[in-house]
């Protein structure tokens, strides 16, 4: 494990070192955050969000966020996949107004919605600027975000998993590499693992596709065909968004997932760097900083924006906790947003590279809410514990496609972590037993008899 202290200011390293850092964040959130656009496209038969669009938004809400979280939370914005299931039931709408309509025609009333979710999260910003944050941390202890964050990391697992096996040698190569820079790697490669990783195993994957190697389906490591039909320059498809009550009640319902992960980001970041953002600048600042992103971003035809737990896990391996490093990133995101082939170029990575990576970054996730259960001495020989922990454990791991129930004609999903927050608030609010204090060095005081 890296030992090496925490780098709070990264100038000190260097405005080159500063850049180079911001690469691996870049290159962190790429895979996960194209995806949305992609998976859209599809259930819009190839009339659904543009890739451009959505790196324009991810860099733009990311400086967004930071304005509003006073520049203190290194955090990176990029898509929310908990949406998918809202574009899906959008795209299928054949009743009313959409009855007669063409997939793209469709499109920005799903975003409409979006823009009423992100909305929402003022409002729970607003109660907890009201109310106070050691209230609403009350319904939020460590007992429960503890095992919430286990879930972000190893809910991601199968993900890293599915995409290693498309070629489990270059994702041996990628995480070879990322321990190996981790552990021995010395002066500023010590705190690029991840970058290391994808250039090292990204060469291995040129040598290969040039020596015929293929994909264990039998297809191309590297396919630059879209690369060569791409321009230099173009302008993002932006386009402004429509409001229908439908498509609100179908995605604005999904804000209570997010909120709820944004929490636990939250939670997560803040164990990491050793800092509690939860206070300082306040869950209500990193709330609007996420909900105004994803609202602005939604407005102009982009995705959902939330905060990224593969950065996180660059931030554990690199050691490097400074918010302009991921700032850094951000303007990488615009710039390539209006480059359609280097967009497409770094888009030719192969998914087993970053399969490979993931299995660092999204055990670090999990490790992250380890950590934060341990330091904050959560006592699991009490049986209040244990039992709002395993359950929040079975829902957050055990709800793989989430729970959908119908309300009025609406079909309305929450993800698996979003049961898993929901279930670990209610338990932790009903179960009796002294409640942690937050802010209280003693952390957890039971009473005599226990529970």
């Amino acid at each position: 494990m890296n030992t090496h202290a925490p780098i709070k200011d990264a100038t000190q390293l260097g405005i080159p070192k500063m850049l180079v850092l911001g690469l691996q964040h870049l290159f962190a959130m790429f895979g996960a955050t194209i995806l949305v656009p992609i998976l859209v496209n599809n259930y819009f038969e190839g009339e659904g969000l543009s890739i451009q669009v959505t790196l324009f938004f991810a860099g733009l809400g990311t400086l967004f966020f930071h304005l509003c979280s006073k520049f203190k939370v290194p955090a990176f914005l990029g898509s929310s996949f908990a949406f998918l299931g809202g574009f899906h039931t959008v795209a299928n709408l054949n009743t009313g107004i959409f009855k007669n309509m063409t997939m793209g025609e469709k499109l920005p009333y799903a975003c409409g919605g979006i823009v009423v979710a992100g909305l929402l999260y003022l409002v729970l910003a607003l109660v907890i600027k009201l109310v106070g944050i050691k209230k609403v941390m009350k319904y939020l202890p460590p007992v429960v975000t503890g095992p919430i964050i286990i879930c972000i990391g190893l809910s991601l697992a199968p993900s890293a998993i599915s995409n290693a096996s498309q070629n489990w040698l270059l994702a041996i190569i990628a995480l070879a590499v990322v321990i190996i820079f981790n552990i021995w790697g010395k002066g500023i490669f010590r705190i690029l693992p991840i970058l290391m990783g994808v250039v090292i195993s990204y060469a291995c994957a040129l040598i290969f596709n040039a020596l015929g190697m293929t994909n264990a389906d039998g297809s191309a490591i590297l396919d630059f065909a879209a690369v060569h039909e791409a321009s230099w320059v173009g302008l993002p498809d932006f386009f402004i968004c429509k409001f229908n009550i439908s498509a609100i009640l179908v995605m604005a319902p999904i804000a209570i997932a997010t909120m709820m992960e944004h929490i636990g980001d939250m939670s997560a970041i803040s164990a990491t760097v050793g800092e509690d953002f939860v206070t300082n600048p306040g869950l209500h600042r990193t709330l609007v900083g996420d909900g105004l992103a994803t609202s602005i971003s939604a407005m102009f035809g982009g995705p959902a924006n939330t905060t990224y737990g593969e950065n996180t896990g660059v931030l554990e391996l690199s050691k490097v906790h400074d918010p302009k490093v991921i700032r850094i990133a951000a303007c990488y995101a615009i710039v390539l947003s209006f480059i359609p082939k280097m967009a497409d170029i770094i888009g030719t990575m192969p998914s087993a590279i970053v399969g490979g990576i993931s299995f660092m970054l999204y055990g670090m996730i999990s490790a992250i809410g380890i950590r934060n259960v341990v330091e904050n001495h959560v006592d699991f020989t009490h049986s209040r514990n244990l039992i709002i922990a395993a359950v929040i454990l079975v829902c957050g791991l055990g709800f793989s496609d989430g729970l959908t129930f119908t309300v009025g004609s609406t079909d309305i999903t929450l993800t698996s972590l979003a049961i898993a927050a929901i279930a670990g608030v209610v338990l932790n609010a009903i179960i009796p037993g002294r409640d942690y204090e937050y802010g209280d060095p003693e952390r957890y005081r039971f009473d005599k008899e226990g529970i």
